[in-house]
């Protein structure tokens, strides 16, 4: 059995697709997951399987629940792997954010100049795109326009769900 960090997009996000994540570990352990734990209700799992679980996870959440996130399904050594890689790693965790892609980012730069502020800083490593962004997410421009930016599939983590989500996995 190898230990997966399952990443899931848009759930429970502005009251749509609702998704209980105690029903959900129910679902995913009668499917033959083990040592499922979940991370706050935005859709962070961590779990063991014989195989990679992303179209199970998929297909259980459209049949239990009626819709069809994006799942990612990472190994136990990638996670780590992009966790440690963070060159963004000495600020603050909430102004840190790392985008996992499905494939390698297809960066369109001339809109990422278009909507990166003066502030922000980004580096690409291998299918995750940091972002360093000091005055936050909420109003930056490059987030709300982050996958358009990328050109593929992305889902993000801040740095102190990463840590979390990395101390789960060793425990």
């Amino acid at each position: 059995m190898k230990t997966y960090v399952v990443l899931l997009r848009g759930a429970n996000v502005g009251g749509k697709n609702i998704l209980p994540m105690k029903e959900l570990k129910v679902h995913l352990e009668s499917n033959g997951f083990e040592n499922v734990k979940t991370y706050i209700q935005s859709g962070n799992l961590i779990l063991q399987s014989s195989y990679n679980p992303e179209q199970t996870v998929k297909t259980l959440i459209q049949s239990h629940f009626g819709f069809t996130p994006e799942v990612l399904a990472l190994s136990e050594d990638e996670f780590n792997s992009s966790a440690i890689n963070n060159p963004y790693q000495e600020y603050d965790g909430k102004f840190v954010h790392s985008y996992y892609c499905k494939e390698v980012p297809k960066i369109d730069f001339s809109k990422l100049t278009k909507f990166i502020s003066a502030t922000e800083q980004y580096e690409v490593l291998g299918n995750v795109f940091y972002l360093h962004a000091p005055d936050g997410i909420g109003r930056s421009k490059l987030v709300a326009n982050i996958e358009a930016c990328l050109g593929v599939p992305a889902t993000g983590r801040n740095l102190n769900t990463v840590t979390k989500l990395k101390a789960m996995i060793s425990q």
